[in-house]
């Protein structure tokens, strides 16, 4: 008989899973799907639930796995080391991942638990300091340590616990030595400490600290330049939009360009950007990927990028001869105060009140007493030729300052006619005594006390009268101005023009009975006492001054115009210069080498200003070349007029410091932080300065 038939799985089957297999498919994925956000494995969990694992399987394991029971657990625990389990979780994000768990990568303070010895019989654990104890009794090394019971909580290391017991010996032993130290090597000890502590330099140069202001890179400017970028792309598409017939790209474009202007503002760094500052960026790039796509044609996009190129850099050549225009223009005023001040002290000159014609009287008198000091060759001789009253006062006052024997220093100003009232009128006013403050008259006109100086004496006055000099300076359509783009703008300040400029050039003729005069501009301030210039030994040169020149800068072909023969032939291009304002002139070598001579010979040939431009310190290298002795640095300082990275050390350390340039430090385009070395030699309680500068205020 036929055994009978065992029906299929498949028609076993209920209907409803013959017909819906795809129904209960969903069902199972939804029911995973549902189970992975519940089931969610955490390590340190894992690992104790693995080591819990590990052990309770070693515990139901027959006895006859385990091997010998001679040597109860030895084979257990080397099961175990090679044990390992891999386990499969889902993370809090639903992705499958799997653990796998060894014995080795339990932490090194976790303990076996042999489960097939008895408890009382497991290895107890051995603090720290039981350890060190037993190290300090037995003096054992660290190699007998491996064999020590690592602690429960803590693993120690058999070198570190000798490093440590090793410090504890040592510094026991200092200490023991400290108590039984000599009074006499303690106070050694204490000196050479003394002594270390105050050689101890803590300036550590060229190094970085990302502490230090400088390093700070918070203040980023990428989105600022990402947006500037922008506006230039998207300028040249709108010019390309408009010409093509795109109004609607053309007026998307424009608009962006505003919005993005306003969003930059007056912002240098991403900071100081406006908050909608990035959204506009986001908008500006839409439009710009969908301009490219229409207008993008490289040809047309580079030639409107070059004429725009053309277009910024003329404008940044107008920008810059405006600026130095603007730059000389204010050089050349006189500030208010300034001329409030020459107002004042000319209307007292000639409105003397009782008071005043007490100071003239007493002047009158002090002058016949120090007429002989005037031609004194024994005394400190100064020359000052100016026209700015509170400039030349704020160099008599600081030289007298720090002058050691101020009765012996004798101050020769000259100024012109115009200023004469006013600087007589100041030292009669506010006397500089001890020292003796000498005003002289300059007329260029006139020729009112200097009787030598005159046209047919003078070239250089001739040129400063002649109408080609004049049409140079005053003349709008001079290749010079400001329309045709020269850059020799400096050159048509009025000081060339001025006589009193060019006086340094006479020195014997003014002081025809001095041996030795010290020199000086009225734009410098003496920090130091000067007497021993005149101590210096010129070993035969007629004039000491400063050197400037450092590498290729300040040198002869600065200057002078070496592509003329006259001038490649006769002098070095590589000569070092040095500066005028603070000199020293040995007027016996200067009339035995006839250099006032020597400048006009030189100063006829430049009669079309080829051989130089204007100004005096040119035909002063040439005139004192190979007669100049170079004075050490310290004497004058330079630039402070101009460069505001001057070493302030230097200054510090200068015994005269010269604000050349147009900063002037009376000017309110001075460098803030050079004026203070100026401003605390002015007179400020004299009631002039009172009242002019407090009408500015």
């Amino acid at each position: 008989m036929a055994p009978p038939s065992v029906p299929s799985s498949s028609a076993a089957a209920p209907p409803w899973r013959r017909r819906h297999p795809v129904l209960l498919a969903l069902l199972l994925l939804v029911l995973l799907f549902f189970l992975s956000f519940q089931v969610v494995v955490h390590v340190p969990s894992l690992r104790s639930t693995v080591s819990r694992r590990l052990f309770s399987d070693h515990r139901h394991r027959p006895a006859r796995e385990g091997g010998p029971r001679s040597r109860p657990g030895c084979g257990d625990l080397q099961d175990v080391e090679d044990f390992n389990k891999t386990i499969a979780y889902t993370d809090q994000d639903g992705r499958i991942k799997l653990f796998r768990v060894t014995a080795r990568e339990f932490a090194a303070s976790s303990i076996w638990e042999n489960p097939l010895l008895p408890r009382d019989s497991q290895p107890a654990a051995e603090t720290k300091e039981a350890a060190e104890e037993r190290l300090l009794a037995t003096g054992s090394d660290g190699a007998n340590l491996s064999s020590a019971v690592v602690p429960a909580t803590q693993r120690t290391d058999p070198i570190k616990l000798k490093r440590e017991v090793f410090r504890r010996r040592r510094k026991e032993q200092q200490i023991q030595e400290l108590l039984h130290m000599d009074k006499e090597v303690e106070l050694q000890m204490r000196n050479m400490a003394t002594n270390s502590s105050r050689n101890f330099d803590n300036k550590v140069k060229a190094s970085y600290n990302i502490w230090r202001q400088e390093f700070h890179h918070t203040n980023t400017d990428s989105t600022l330049k990402l947006m500037k970028d922008q506006i230039i792309m998207a300028k040249v598409y709108a010019t390309i939009a408009r010409s093509q017939n795109e109004p609607d790209l053309y007026t998307s474009l424009m608009k962006c360009i505003t919005e993005s202007k306003e969003a930059i503002g007056d912002a240098h760094m991403d900071s100081e950007l406006d908050s909608s500052a990035l959204e506009r960026a986001k908008a500006m790039g839409h439009v710009l990927s969908s301009a490219r796509d229409v207008l993008y044609n490289s040809d047309e996009v580079s030639r409107r990028l070059r004429v725009m190129l053309q277009s910024a850099e003329l404008s940044i050549d107008t920008v810059k001869k405006q600026n130095t225009f603007l730059v000389q223009h204010a050089a050349k005023t006189v500030p208010m105060p300034l001329h409030c001040l020459h107002m004042q002290l000319i209307t007292d000159y000639y409105f003397r009140d009782g008071v005043i014609k007490e100071y003239f009287h007493d002047a009158a008198l002090k002058d016949e007493e120090d007429k002989a000091k005037l031609e004194d060759r024994s005394l400190y001789h100064y020359a000052i030729f100016s026209d700015n009253v509170l400039a030349a006062s704020v160099v008599v006052r600081s030289t007298v300052t720090h002058a050691k024997e101020p009765d012996k220093h004798v101050f020769h100003i000259v100024t012109d006619k115009l200023n004469f009232a006013a600087m007589k009128m100041w030292f009669i006013s506010h006397s500089s005594r001890p020292a003796t403050v000498h005003v002289e008259n300059v007329h260029v006109e006139n020729i009112d006390n200097f009787k030598w100086l005159n046209l047919s004496y003078c070239s250089v006055m001739r040129q400063l009268e002649s109408a080609r000099l004049k049409e140079y300076y005053f003349k709008a359509h001079d290749p010079s101005s400001l329309s045709d783009g020269n850059e020799n703008l400096k050159y048509r300040n009025p000081k060339y023009l001025s006589m009193l400029n060019h006086l340094r050039f006479y020195m014997p003729e003014i002081h025809p009975k001095l041996d030795k005069i010290l020199f000086l501009d009225d734009d410098v301030v003496v920090q130091k006492d000067l007497t021993p210039l005149w101590d210096v030994d010129l070993e035969g040169m007629v004039n000491g001054a400063v050197e400037t020149c450092k590498e290729s800068f300040h040198r002869f072909d600065t200057y002078l115009n070496f592509s003329h023969p006259k001038i490649s032939e006769n002098f070095d291009p590589r000569a070092c210069g040095w500066a005028f304002g603070m000199n020293m002139f040995d007027l016996k070598e200067w009339k035995k080498r006839n250099i006032t001579g020597i400048y006009h010979y030189w100063q006829d040939l430049n009669e079309d200003r080829k051989l130089w431009k204007l100004g005096t310190l040119p035909p002063g290298l040439i005139t004192f070349y190979n007669l100049t002795y170079p004075l050490d640095r310290t004497w004058h300082v330079l630039g402070l007029g101009y460069d505001p990275a001057v070493d302030i050390a230097e200054i510090e350390n200068a015994s005269v410091v010269h604000y050349n340039g147009n900063y002037k430090p009376w000017l309110d385009l001075a460098i803030s932080k050079y004026k203070a070395y100026w401003s605390k030699y002015v007179d400020v309680d004299s009631p002039h300065i009172r009242h002019c500068y407090a009408s500015k205020q």
